[in-house]
């Protein structure tokens, strides 16, 4: 597999954006944390690391200010969140040119994320005028019942590093939208975008105390810290469910409010009724989206006997014209992934799927060059017992297992603690439906690679977390419903 270099121009394009990284928002800290590009390895910024006096300061100007926020109208909080969105459109090119040296995402994804990312903005933006409330009689008619939500008091947001954009927002604008202050934590790996898009929004007018941002490198320090105080009634955070578990135990000390978005283990379920070219194209998208790393990544492809071998020398032949490389080169659509631990977790499932009867159709393997690079790999008949089969992949690597019948096909799908997504081919409208039923999954994508969307309810069941982030549901995370009820006197 070929492997590209970065582009000159764009390289010096993305060391301006770095240097513009406004650093002066952050609280100061002596210690320092150093940010790498997962291309090259080299440090490509420095930011304070912060540490629990640090967080609690944060906790302590963020609370402050959202007591202020909370008494804002509706409208003034959409007009904020409206202005907020122009801004980050308007610096979008130094927005992906950052999210490409910090995460390794390819350019054209990059910029991909910056709109989805503003589009969250834009949505919350139009939600803060919609929070829900109800007025209406008791059963008995001597009373009226009021119903209204609330802003559910200080959020405390911890993002992953692969969308470092897009979760941070996905969780800064619904708790803006209801009235709540933040205290964002970004991922120790990429904590550069989001300083930036912290300054983007003071620039556009969101109170300067409203939302602070701490980066670093002692993550459990900062947890123990801030959900140990009691001005914090909302948690946030989006990663692994050893983690999140982690978390909630600490949320319950205070009985802080808890979203969760964790691990998954996605299945794909390729029907041989599915149309061949759309089922190909669409487990590309659900594999390959950020080189795999995401968490509704299609983990497990299930592909019926039928269509299997049409199916999987279509979809190797796509997989094997990936181009490698730095992701400043408008050629590369498959860059680094996140960092070394990473690569050798892959070449471990690869190697240990293979020693148990897996057959390599093409990768497997990184190449021997600075940055932390994958090969776009597949593995057919990837037996019940290989690790991979278990094991989140998060990463360009697809290991697909053959099936028979409808029933074998939904039994290993739901044969998984994990829940949050899953992917279904068919052009069958019974099967479509009645299968998606019978999945066990938060979210199912019929005939469609690509499950977020900014106006839905995105989340999982079982271990894959609970609440949800996007749609209207999104902004009732950071809500509590207040009931009032007034005693009718007959004045007639």
């Amino acid at each position: 597999m070929s492997y590209f270099t970065p582009n000159a121009e764009l390289l010096a394009q993305s060391n301006t954006a770095l240097a513009s990284v406004n650093k002066t928002r952050l609280l100061t800290s002596s210690a320092t944390l150093n940010v790498y590009d997962p291309a090259t390895e080299e440090v490509i910024a420095s930011l304070p690391d912060h540490n629990a006096v640090n967080a609690i300061e944060a906790v302590a100007k963020a609370d402050a200010a959202g007591k202020a926020w909370a008494k804002t109208s509706p409208r003034h909080r959409s007009d904020v969140l409206h202005a907020v969105y122009a801004k980050l459109i308007e610096n979008k090119d130094t927005l992906a040119l950052v999210i490409s040296r910090e995460m390794g995402k390819p350019l054209a994804e990059a910029y991909g994320e910056v709109q989805y990312s503003a589009d969250y903005v834009r949505w919350f933006a139009e939600e803060a005028l919609r929070a829900k409330g109800s007025y209406r009689d008791s059963p008995s008619g001597d009373a009226t019942i009021l119903v209204r939500s609330s802003p559910v008091g200080l959020a405390i947001l911890i993002a992953p590093w692969n969308f470092p954009m897009a979760m941070a927002t996905r969780k800064i604008a619904p708790a803006l939208a209801a009235g709540c202050g933040a205290v964002v934590k970004p991922a120790t790996l990429t904590p550069l975008t989001t300083v930036i898009v912290l300054d983007l929004m003071i620039q556009a007018g969101v109170p300067e105390d409203l939302v602070q941002v701490i980066t670093t490198t002692n993550a459990s320090a900062f947890s123990e810290a801030v959900l140990n105080d009691e001005r914090v009634r909302k948690i946030s955070f989006t990663g692994s469910t050893p983690v999140g578990s982690t978390l909630m135990g600490l949320a319950a000390r205070n009985i802080v409010k808890s979203s969760m978005e964790l691990g998954g283990n996605a299945p794909l379920l390729v029907f041989d009724d599915a149309d061949l070219e759309r089922a190909i194209e669409g487990a590309i998208l659900a594999k390959m989206r950020n080189g795999g790393q995401t968490c509704v990544a299609a983990n497990r492809m299930f592909i019926q006997d039928g269509i299997a071998d049409a199916f999987i020398e279509g979809f190797t032949e796509r997989m094997a014209a990936f181009k490698l490389g730095n992701a400043l080169n408008s050629e590369v659509d498959l860059g680094p992934v996140i960092d070394k631990r990473a690569v050798d977790r892959l070449s471990g499932l690869v190697n240990d799927a293979v020693a148990k009867g897996a057959t390599l159709l093409t990768g497997g393997s990184s190449p021997d060059r600075p940055g932390f690079f994958f090969e776009a790999t597949v593995l057919d008949n990837v037996p019940a017992n290989a690790d991979i089969a278990t094991t989140e992949i998060f990463g360009p690597v697809a290991a697909i297992t053959r099936f028979k019948t409808q029933e074998e096909a939904v039994h290993g799908a739901n044969d998984t603690q994990f829940g949050l997504a899953a992917f279904v081919f068919t052009e069958n409208l019974d099967r479509a439906i009645n299968v998606s039923e019978a999945l066990e999954t938060g979210m199912v994508g019929i005939n469609n690679g690509l499950l977020s969307n900014i106006a839905a309810p995105f989340g999982g069941v079982k271990q894959s977390g609970t609440g949800r982030e996007g749609g209207a549901e999104g902004l009732e995370e950071y809500q509590e419903l207040r009931y009032f009820t007034m005693k009718r006197r007959e004045t007639f």
